[in-house]
């Protein structure tokens, strides 16, 4: 990674102010990024009015080595910007688009060809179908992702792989070995995955399961700074939250009948303001020590696990508690 294009970028987000601060942080985590780490991406955000331009976003990116993005919708702007640069995306369908393309093969025919089809120098990993869907639209992920799937592979692009964005609120049980799905519309989808080879997207947030469990989770088993094990499952030895959070999928997708899908973790990243534990120095120190962790995988799940930070800027627009606006 060039000394040179952290130090500009760095330059860049002091001139963008205060609210810029996360970027400082996050890219002097990954100019001491180990070398020959490549499964580390970062998530790109808009919801803010104060953010460089989709190409600067993209200089940003491969300035800094970063080869992977998550982007949340289909943003022509960042498209257009990335379209030849080979960083690999993710795209999500937002939730607002699950009722039609669950009901009508014809529309995700049409989604893909305009989001898509028609970003030919874009390089698409996956099509998230939904993030963190809820309520009565969570019947819709499996019948959107199978429509999805159908008309990328109608278009000749079954290369890119259609999945599904959720959060830790899908699972239950502990210690890690005893995860299971505690939503009955998980069984299918993880079959479904299991059937078209795409890999489960995983929201993984240490810092929501420690702050809302403070009495019984110490922080440096959040920020991967605990000493020595704090949970032993089994043969299986925990010494940060972030793994034991992975492998409670990993292990839900194993009783679900589809313990050989991929776990990808679409995000993960610690607040900088807005609520306990939130500074600049615990983000910084999350930050650095998981693209340190994620290329030794977890107890149950060895090899580099690839991993999506939360985020590139902070988002001032972004609605939801204070914590939101500050990853």
């Amino acid at each position: 990674m060039s000394k040179q294009g952290v130090a500009s970028m760095l330059a860049l987000a002091l001139l963008l102010g205060a609210s810029m601060l996360v970027l400082a942080l996050l890219l002097g985590a990954f100019a001491a990024t180990p070398t020959g780490v490549h499964a580390i991406g970062v998530c790109y955000g808009v919801n803010g009015d104060n953010l460089p331009s989709a190409s600067d976003v993209v200089q940003l990116y491969q300035s800094n080595g970063i080869n992977q993005m998550r982007i949340y919708f289909p943003d022509t702007n960042a498209l257009n910007a990335l379209s030849g640069s080979n960083i690999g995306v993710i795209m999500d369908v937002p939730n607002s688009d699950l009722s039609s393309l669950a009901s009508d093969p014809s529309a995700a025919a049409t989604w893909v060809q305009s989001n898509v089809q028609a970003f030919p120098g874009v390089n698409f990993k996956y099509i998230a179908v939904g993030n963190e869907v809820s309520g009565g639209d969570t019947n819709s992920i499996l019948p959107a992702m199978q429509n999805v799937n159908s008309a990328l592979a109608n278009a000749g692009l079954g290369n890119i792989k259609v999945s599904t964005a959720v959060q830790s609120g899908v699972t239950q049980g502990f210690p890690p070995s005893q995860g299971s799905f505690s939503q009955g519309y998980m069984g299918p989808i993880a079959q479904y995955l299991q059937s078209t080879g795409a890999p489960l997207l995983c929201n993984v947030y240490p810092y929501f399961s420690y702050t809302g469990n403070e009495a019984q989770i110490d922080l440096s088993y959040a920020l991967f700074t605990s000493p020595g094990t704090v949970v032993q499952d089994g043969g299986n030895a925990y010494q940060n939250l972030f793994d034991a959070l992975v492998d409670t999928f990993v292990s839900a997708l194993e009783n679900a009948g589809a313990g050989n899908v991929g776990v990808v973790v679409s995000e993960s990243g610690w607040p900088s303001a807005g609520g306990d534990a939130a500074t600049p120095g615990n983000a910084q120190t999350y930050n650095q020590n998981l693209i340190n962790h994620v290329g030794q995988g977890t107890p149950k799940r060895p090899g580099s696990i690839e991993t999506y930070i939360f985020a590139m800027f902070n988002e001032d627009q972004k609605p939801g508690a204070e914590t939101e606006r500050h990853f």
